[in-house]
């Protein structure tokens, strides 16, 4: 529920949401969705056009892009989630993984500053689990903001660089992803355990957020 009011699928009953600058209650979600993308939790639920290419294109073209950026466009989003030359394909024939990532290229062509995903690892094995986040993780680092609802804590420990919990509509806690994850007793408040890895190493007094990094602090495997 919060998360669509940052898109203004939902506009908030008190209190305003400003995307740079702009406040949700004043512009529509065509406007709004320049500056922000939203990708749901259900691929299917958002996904419609015969083709993947189609489903891709759908957002540039409603924005009068002309068709040869399209088409640059495209290529784009799909390169950056490895779809590249399943422009003709059906999505409904694809995998859940690849039908994800073709929710994520058609939110990539419209080119927003911002990227929201709900629960972007379920259904999925954890080969495809890594897949999409190590995915989330470039569009990251090529300049996107990510903003992620998710309950799969492994994913929250190696991905996030900042944890807001939320129960009963409040934030009971924001910060660093360590400084949330050494308050083990407050994660348990709101009915969130750590992966095994992170509470061993908070029984040591230091807290570490993967197998890699526990590794490091032990100065490697032998």
């Amino acid at each position: 529920t919060l998360v669509k009011h940052f898109n203004a699928l939902l506009a908030p009953t008190e209190g305003d949401v400003i995307i740079y600058g702009k406040n949700t209650r004043e512009y529509s979600i065509f406007e709004i969705g320049k500056e922000i993308g939203y990708v749901f939790q259900n691929p299917d639920h958002q996904i419609f056009a015969d083709t993947v290419f189609d489903e891709v294109a759908f957002s540039p073209k409603i924005r009068g892009v002309d068709k040869e950026e399209i088409k640059e466009r495209v290529h784009e989003a799909l390169k950056a989630v490895d779809l590249v030359g399943y422009e003709e394909e059906d999505p409904f024939s694809l995998s859940k993984g690849e039908r994800q990532r073709v929710a994520v290229a058609s939110i990539l062509s419209a080119r927003p500053k911002i990227i929201v995903l709900d629960e972007p690892t379920t259904g999925l094995d954890y080969k495809e689990q890594k897949k999409m986040m190590e995915l989330i993780k470039q569009l990251n680092e090529s300049g996107h903001t990510i903003i992620m609802i998710t309950h799969t804590m492994w994913v929250v420990s190696e991905y996030a660089h900042r944890v807001a919990v939320i129960r009963d509509g409040e934030v009971m806690m924001d910060g660093r992803t360590r400084d949330v994850f050494a308050e083990e007793e407050q994660l348990q408040k709101s009915f969130l355990r750590t992966p095994h890895i992170v509470s061993l190493s908070n029984q040591v007094g230091k807290t570490v957020l993967s197998l890699d990094e526990m590794i490091n602090c032990t100065g490697g495997a032998h």
